[in-house]
């Protein structure tokens, strides 16, 4: 129902903290429609276009920057949008779920960027939105050398 807790395999909820949704409605979100009215008021249909093709095309870079690693990291979807699904080669025991997990954590810990798991049919995955008005090609190669350090090397301590 409307108020049932959304199903998304991005949303964590972590077992030491309280879910947040069992004490607000809807996460007490603000009017969405509003920010959407602001930016085509703001920027008109053409800056919003460009907006969204130049978010499109940093998660290119980012899919093709991770790609290019020859590290064994699979893209899973076809990067049309700004949105990437990464997954990471299994270390010696076999599991890549494990693996890529590992990999989520260390570059949340790190904390260049925020990138979040989901779950792709049925297998673990990393997911990367390019969402952000601000975020520049710098901030892409920054985070794709994060990840590969993580993947390479492991979680920072």
């Amino acid at each position: 129902g409307a108020l049932s807790p959304p199903g998304a395999a991005y949303i964590v909820y972590g077992q030491a903290e309280r879910d947040p949704f069992r004490w607000v409605p809807e996460y007490s979100r603000r009017a969405r429609g509003f920010a959407t009215y602001a930016a085509l008021k703001s920027l008109g249909r053409a800056g919003v276009a460009a907006m969204i093709e130049r978010s499109c095309r940093l998660a290119t870079r980012m899919a093709d920057g991770l790609r290019s690693a020859d590290i064994g990291i699979e893209i899973l979807n076809d990067v049309v949008l700004d949105q990437i699904l990464v997954r990471f080669p299994a270390r010696d025991d076999g599991d890549a779920d494990a693996r890529t997990r590992e990999v989520i954590a260390g570059v949340q810990k790190d904390g260049t960027c925020w990138l979040s798991g989901t779950t792709w049919h049925g297998r673990a995955a990393m997911r990367i939105s390019i969402v952000n008005w601000s975020t520049t090609e710098d901030d892409v190669d920054r985070t794709i050398a994060a990840i590969l350090e993580v993947a390479r090397v492991g979680s920072p301590t």
